[in-house]
């Protein structure tokens, strides 16, 4: 593989970034796990005793399917193991909640927390590192180190440009990468490809929380949902109806931070400050809009993208 390798493209589709994300992304060679270990990972085979079909290949193996193998005497199962995600964050003014401010400057730091949360909720095991590299060749050594333990790598740095640059920068010299912006609203330049000598699949979000959040439900959770076998790559998507007007930009995905509630037909309500985390921990949906939208109407049925699995 070449070094000093960046495709630069100022644009690109929601759709077509996915897909070249998947292109990128193998699913995992099956194991046989352990019962504690293959605990939500996706059961790769049939097991069968005489002629009943115990458990079929595919599932996401539950509680229940532990008890009857347990049962039935298995110690283990055939499964594609949980995607192993190294999470970056990178940035000289960001500081560990806890710890004190030191400048105006400084931000607490908030992505990796997030990042590497979200990607244990898509069925990954999650490593969070958080650095302070002061160099291009101290940030590289980070990233050299963690390739040996990781499936894919997360990287995200400061709500600024200096960090995603940086990381860019590093990045670049370790594989082919392309920069781009997605045609997502309020959202910012992602880097993807593939790094080292394994060509371990690479991404990097945007600085703001927010931005970094969407992104990671978006393209890094089919991501590891394709390491892991599983077919439900995204979040579930159901029609609720809209309780108020909505206004999306034409020409962008717009990913609209909101309730659903359920009295008893699922209805949608945006909620308020959606430049806010607020809103975002307190979201249980997404209302969803394709770029060729402009909103819609209270009343109108739409899409979401639920958050909460209990809706």
């Amino acid at each position: 593989m070449d070094e000093s390798q960046e495709l630069i493209q100022e644009e690109m589709s929601v759709s077509e970034l996915l897909a070249a994300l998947l292109e990128i992304t193998p699913q995992l060679e099956s194991l046989d796990l352990p019962l504690m270990d293959a605990h939500g990972a996706t059961l790769a085979a049939d097991i069968i005793r005489g002629d009943e079909e115990l458990m079929l290949a595919g599932s996401r193996i539950r509680s229940t399917h532990i008890a009857l193998a347990s049962s039935v005497g298995l110690a283990s199962l055939p499964a594609t193991p949980h995607p192993r995600v190294v999470v970056i964050s990178a940035g000289d003014d960001l500081v560990e909640p806890g710890q004190r401010l030191r400048s105006p400057h400084d931000e607490f730091e908030t992505n990796s927390w997030m990042l590497a949360t979200t990607m244990k909720e898509a069925g990954a095991i999650a490593y969070r590192v958080h650095t302070i590299p002061e160099t291009p060749e101290q940030l590289r050594q980070i990233i050299e180190d963690q390739l040996v333990r990781a499936d894919l790598i997360v990287l995200s740095g400061e709500t600024k440009d200096e960090s995603f640059d940086f990381i860019t920068s590093v990045l670049s010299e370790m594989g082919t990468i392309t920069t781009l912006t997605p045609n997502l609203e309020d959202t910012g330049r992602h880097n993807f490809g593939l790094i080292g000598p394994d060509e371990t699949p690479v991404i990097t979000l945007p600085g703001e929380p927010i931005a970094a959040y969407l992104s990671a439900q978006l393209f890094v959770r089919p991501m590891i949902r394709t390491m892991l076998g599983a077919s439900d790559l995204h979040l579930r998507m159901v029609k609720a109806e809209l309780t108020q007007k909505v206004v999306s930009p034409k020409g962008k995905v717009s990913l609209v931070r909101a309730k659903v509630f359920s009295d008893p037909k699922l209805r949608v309500t945006p909620l308020a400050n959606q430049d806010q985390l607020t809103s975002l921990s307190q979201a249980t949906g997404l209302i969803t809009f394709a770029s060729s939208s402009t909103g819609a109407t209270a009343g109108q049925m739409v899409d979401v993208a639920l958050i909460e699995r209990s809706i």
